[in-house]
């Protein structure tokens, strides 16, 4: 193949759903030897053109071209042996097999017409090895791992593939901050092998660190493609939008001081949580700060009442709390409610409607006795797809054809249906668009403004400063250092969360 020819071509490639128009007369490529950033809104039409690219769904007008030559892949697999892998946002993974059992689920090494376990161990290994995730046991099972293990392996899944197109939707945005370096370096050593890579993600930070070109699609339609450094973010945000964008983050009242709805002291859980106390506000929006990893996570669970063992004490509006399980924990008089981190496991029944998904915390909102009152549940469904701009066909069709944005966006609205004093927020903003990233920080602070005590776990350094009161910073368990005001800043979070001085909390 010549330089001058791109490695996938799409021409006037438009694709339909009924009605709805996902890509709209697209034409498209992507070059060998490159790190290519898809950039749009949820809902722009990305997902549906990283679909078509990886044979997953045909384009209903227009051809796409694979070296120069007119393909019309029929399934994944004819798209893999051509060359185009793809790591969607959704895991492929099948929890209750080994990691070896997954990396090679489709090819599986035989001998003597039987399975090699022997031989799919060893190439497990080297994979892992060549994402630097020699940590990762091949006989552990999937379910075992945390979602950011679960994720290189899914990388490593696809690199086994030996792909010469590959595709990353969101890649990155559940892995910790040691584990996306590692993709860093895999795909600057994939580029140097000529592989084109297309790289889907949300975080202008990583697009500006690893991408050699960009290109914009807005309401199905490819908007422009250019090379890193010819456009400013603003600019490359207001393409993605259509819209000049407003100050990203609301502004902060001035802090009103007034007795904690919220008190934790020495919450302590196993060997993640060695006495965390924190303290919470009606009005107040909290952050978690720190490196991923050393408890942020634990504690929101221990809060909502998901882990069992849990010692120390919670008081909510000064009366003794225990959470013995979720529904405990949102049935209470004053209630707590948790937006999780892995919204399409944890957060969703995708395959039932939205309706149901709405309705699935606050069903004895809408009851008289046994029987839910129809009048009342779809006037309290129409309340939360207004209030939060939810953009759905209809309330029947299910939760998995929604974009993630809007996905995100059910999981906050079935929560508040139960009118929650408590808030926990596990990285909300993660594989969200910066249209959708707005709206919901406004909602937080309106949310706190009407009283609510918020506390928010963020991966996003940007995201805690500009959005939280107050950033308490956990390390190894413990809380080790409050920031607010002028001390809120990117360089004292990163010190802090290192734990630099080499003092730890008492």
């Amino acid at each position: 193949m010549t330089k001058d020819i791109p490695r996938v071509r799409l021409e006037g490639v438009s694709r339909y759903f009924g009605g709805i128009t996902a890509l709209k007369d697209v034409n498209f490529s992507c070059r060998e030897g490159t790190i290519h950033a898809i950039l749009g809104e949820n809902g722009a039409g990305k997902s549906t053109l990283i679909k078509i690219m990886s044979g997953v769904l045909p384009p209903s007008e227009g051809q796409m071209l694979v070296n120069g030559e007119p393909v019309s892949f029929s399934s994944p697999a004819e798209a893999t042996a051509a060359g185009t892998v793809c790591i969607f946002q959704e895991l492929s993974l099948v929890p209750d097999l080994s990691v070896a059992d997954n990396i090679f689920i489709d090819r599986p090494p035989r001998r003597f017409g039987l399975i090699d376990k022997r031989e799919q161990r060893r190439r497990a290994e080297a994979l892992l090895a060549r994402i630097d995730c020699e940590d990762i046991n091949p006989d552990a099972l999937v379910k075992e791992l945390s979602l950011s293990r679960r994720q290189m392996v899914e990388i490593a899944k696809a690199l086994g593939k030996d792909p010469r197109v590959l595709i990353l939707d969101e890649a990155t945005s559940a892995l910790t901050s040691n584990d996306v370096e590692k993709v860093y370096e895999l795909l600057r050593e994939l580029r140097d092998q000529n592989v084109a890579s297309l790289f889907i993600s949300h975080r202008m930070h990583e697009v500006e660190a690893l991408c050699d070109t960009l290109s914009i699609f807005r309401n199905g339609q490819h908007i422009e493609t250019f090379d890193k450094g010819d456009r400013s973010e603003t600019e490359i945000v207001r393409s993605m939008i259509g819209r000049d964008i407003e100050t990203q983050f609301p502004p902060k009242p001035a802090r009103k001081d007034g007795d904690p709805v919220l008190q934790v002291t020495d919450l302590r859980w196993e060997n993640r949580l060695k006495g965390v106390d924190l303290t919470v506000a009606p009005g107040e929006i909290i952050g978690l700060g720190g490196l991923d990893g050393q408890g942020q996570k634990e504690f929101l669970l221990a809060l909502f009442g998901v882990l069992r063992g849990v010692t120390g004490r919670v008081t909510l509006g000064g009366k003794d709390f225990v959470p013995r399980s979720p529904a405990a924990a949102s049935g209470n008089d004053i209630s707590v409610a948790l937006v999780p981190e892995d919204r399409k496991t944890e957060g969703l029944m995708l395959n039932l409607p939205i309706r149901d998904n709405l309705l699935a915390s606050s069903y004895r909102r809408v009851s008289n006795g046994p029987f839910i009152d129809a009048v009342r549940a779809e006037a309290a469904i129409a309340d939360s797809l207004s209030k939060l701009q939810i953009k759905v066909g209809t309330v029947a069709d299910k939760a998995e054809t929604l974009s993630g944005g809007n996905q995100q966006k059910v999981v906050i609205a079935k929560w508040l249906m139960i009118d929650p004093d408590v808030i926990l927020l596990n990285d909300p903003t993660r594989g969200i668009d910066v249209g959708t990233k707005q709206e919901i920080y406004r909602l937080m602070r309106s949310l706190a403004d009407a009283g609510k005590a918020i506390v928010l776990y963020s991966t996003d350094y940007a995201e805690l400063i500009g959005c939280c009161d107050r950033v308490s910073i956990i390390y190894d368990g413990q809380v080790i250092s409050e920031l607010e005001g002028e001390a809120l800043t990117e360089e004292a979070i990163v010190s802090a969360s290192l734990n630099v001085s080499g003092e730890s909390a008492a």
